[in-house]
C-alpha cells in the first residue's frame, strides 16, 4: 500500500490474492489491511494537508501534469495489469489509462481558473466576496469495473482543488490503483497527499465515517451500500458524492439506420462485459422496426469473440467473478421463466474463467427482473413501444437515474424526449456520454454530486463568503 509516501505492508501482515477472472489464476499478491491501516493513511493525509492546500493551483497543477506525462509513457505496462485483474480486453484497458491524463490536465486547468467573485453590496462602504477553500482530507471508495477511471476522476478533482486523499480501491482490482499511486510518487507528489490502501471494505469505510478529519467520501458502487454510507455520514455530517447503480433506457425511433444503431448499441452494451454503470440496458424500440432491430442485435452478438483480454482477437472478456456471473444468470433465468424468450445466448461459456455469452432477450413481461434491476452483464433486453409518450413513461419508470439514450434523426423528437428523461446523463445519438470536460453523475437513487469538469472541482471545496464593512 502507499501510505505517507512509502510502500508499506498491512499492519496485520495479511496478504490477499488478485485473481485473473479469465483464467482463475493468481496474478499478484498484495497487502490486505484493516481499519488500522486506514487510520494510518488518514494520519498521513492530515499531516500533509496544510502544506498541500497552501500551494498555488499552478504548483499543484504542475504535479498533476507531470503524473499525466508519466502515465502516458507507461500505458502498455499499466494496461496489462488492468487486464489481468479485471478481465476487460486490452484495447479497453489501454483506453482507460490513456484517458486518465486528460482528466488530470483538465482538473488542473479548472482549479487554476477557480477564482472567486465580488458581489455588489446594497449598502455604501461594504464589500462582499466569495472564495473557495479545500475541504482538507477526503476519501474515495471505488468500484472494480473501471479501476483506473473511477479512481482518477475523483482524485484528479480532489488533488487539483488542494485536498489530500485516502483512496480505497476495490479489493478485486487493487493493482491499477497502486500503479496510479506509483505514477504520482514518481511525479514528485509530497508524501501523504495521496494514499492508497487495500483491505477490509466495511472496516475501512467505517474508519472513514468515524474520523471527523475525513471531510468527504466519494463512493462508486451499489445503491445499497450508498444508502449505508448516507446513514453513517449523518453522525459526523461527512459530505458525500455517490455514483450508484443505473438502469439506462435506450429509446430507438423508427427514423434511424436500424442495423447501424443496433450493432453500435451491442458494442456499447458489451463494453467491459456490460459491467458499466452507464451501459445501455433496456432497449425500447419502436414496434415498426422491432424485428429488424432484433435481427441485427442477434447478428452482432453471434460475431463476438469471448476470450482473455490479452488476446487481440477477443471482443468480450469474462465477468469479474463467479458470484457476479451467477447473479446475471439468475436474472436471465428468472426473466425467461416469466415468459421472456432467448433470441441469443443465455448461458455460461467454458469450464475456466467467468465467461457469460452475449444474450438477447425479447417478449419480456413487465415484471421481468432484467427490466427493473441493474443487470451489470452482457444481456440485452428488447421491448417494443408504440408512441413517444409511452416510450418516455417506460424509460422513466425506474428509481435509477444515471444515464439514458435517445436515437432519432428528428430534432423535435430529440429535444422533447431528452428534456423529459429523468436522468443525469442523456446521450442523443451518442453511446458514450462521458468526458473530462463535463460533469458526470445521476439523479434519484443513482446518487448525488458530480465528478469531472468545473462542477467536479466545486465538489471538493468549501465556499466562504466575506463581508467587509466600514469602508466609507
Amino acid at each position: 500500500m502507499w501510505i505517507g509516501g512509502e510502500a508499506v505492508a498491512a499492519r496485520s501482515g495479511r496478504i490477499d490474492q488478485v485473481i485473473d477472472p479469465a483464467t482463475e489464476a493468481v496474478v499478484a499478491e498484495v497487502a490486505f489491511g484493516d481499519d488500522r491501516d486506514l487510520r494510518d493513511a488518514l494520519d498521513a493525509a492530515a499531516t500533509a494537508a496544510p502544506a498541500w492546500a497552501a500551494k498555488t493551483a499552478y504548483e499543484r497543477g504542475a504535479i498533476l501534469d507531470k503524473a499525466a506525462d508519466i502515465i502516458s509513457t507507461r500505458l502498455d505496462v499499466y494496461a496489462k495489469r488492468t487486464v489481468e485483474e479485471s478481465g476487460k480486453p486490452f484495447a479497453q484497458a489501454r483506453g482507460e489509462w490513456a484517458g486518465a491524463p486528460t482528466y488530470l490536465r483538465t482538473a488542473a486547468e479548472e482549479a487554476r481558473r477557480l477564482g472567486g467573485r465580488w458581489i455588489p453590496a446594497r449598502a455604501p462602504g461594504r464589500r462582499i466576496d466569495v472564495t473557495y477553500a479545500p475541504l482538507g482530507v477526503v476519501a474515495a471508495i471505488t468500484a472494480w469495473n473501471f479501476p483506473v477511471y473511477n479512481v482518477n476522476r475523483a482524485a484528479a478533482s480532489a488533488l487539483a482543488a488542494g485536498n489530500t486523499m485516502v483512496l480505497r480501491p476495490s479489493e478485486l482490482t487493487p493493482l491499477s490503483a497502486l500503479d496510479y499511486g506509483r505514477a504520482f510518487q514518481d511525479a514528485g507528489l509530497p508524501p501523504g497527499v495521496l494514499n492508497v490502501v487495500n483491505g477490509e471494505p466495511a472496516a475501512m469505510a467505517q474508519a472513514m465515517l468515524d474520523d471527523p478529519r475525513c471531510r468527504k467520501i466519494a463512493f462508486t458502487g451499489s445503491t445499497r451500500v450508498g444508502k449505508l454510507l448516507m446513514d453513517g455520514a449523518s453522525r459526523t455530517v461527512t459530505r458525500l458524492s455517490l455514483e450508484l447503480g443505473g438502469n439506462a433506457p435506450v429509446l430507438v425511433f423508427p427514423d434511424v439506420d436500424v442495423r447501424a444503431v443496433a450493432r453500435a448499441g451491442l458494442t456499447a452494451k458489451l463494453r467491459n462485459g456490460g459491467q458499466v454503470c452507464i451501459a445501455p440496458q433496456r432497449f425500447l424500440v419502436h414496434e415498426d422496426i422491432l424485428d429488424a432491430f432484433t435481427a441485427a442485435m442477434v447478428e452482432a452478438a453471434a460475431e463476438q469473440k469471448l476470450g482473455h483480454g490479452l488476446d487481440a482477437a477477443s471482443t468480450l472478456g469474462p465477468m469479474i467473478s463467479a458470484r457476479h456471473r451467477e447473479r446475471v444468470a439468475a436474472l436471465v433465468d428468472a426473466s425467461v421463466a416469466l415468459g421472456g424468450k432467448l433470441a441469443f445466448g443465455g448461458t455460461g461459456i467454458g469450464d475456466r474463467g467467468y465467461f457469460y455469452a452475449p444474450t438477447v432477450l425479447t417478449d419480456l413481461p413487465d415484471a421481468a427482473p432484467v427490466l427493473h434491476e441493474e443487470i451489470f452483464g452482457p444481456v440485452v433486453p428488447i421491448v417494443p413501444f408504440r408512441s413517444t409518450e409511452q416510450a418516455i413513461a417506460m424509460a422513466n419508470a425506474t428509481e435509477y437515474g444515471l444515464a439514458s439514450f435517445v436515437f432519432t434523426n428528428d430534432l423535435r423528437t430529440a429535444l422533447k424526449v431528452s428534456e423529459a428523461l429523468e436522468f443525469g446523463l442523456v446521450g442523443v445519438n451518442d453511446w458514450y456520454p462521458v468526458t473530462a470536460e463535463a460533469p458526470f453523475g445521476g439523479v434519484k437513487q443513482s446518487g448525488m454530486g458530480r465528478e469531472s469538469g468545473f462542477e467536479g472541482v466545486l465538489e471538493y471545496v468549501d465556499v466562504k463568503t466575506r463581508y467587509f464593512g466600514g469602508l466609507t
